[in-house]
């Protein structure tokens, strides 16, 4: 399964590790979306920057 991952809050003033991690699953701005694999390492991304994403299930 893979996770859909929209960008929902802004990168502004945030952390600069956030703002890799952002830029490493491909989000840049707000409304960037990206499908990325269901594993560890997504998990781990998005469990430092999940505040400012909202993750689905991609079909």
């Amino acid at each position: 399964m893979a996770k859909k991952i929209t960008l929902v809050k802004s990168l502004n003033g945030r952390l600069q590790k956030h703002k890799d991690t952002a830029a490493s699953l491909g989000l840049r701005k707000i409304g960037d979306t990206t499908v990325q694999p269901d594993n560890a390492q997504t998990a781990g991304k998005l469990a430092q920057i999940g505040y400012l994403c909202q993750v689905s299930e991609a079909e």
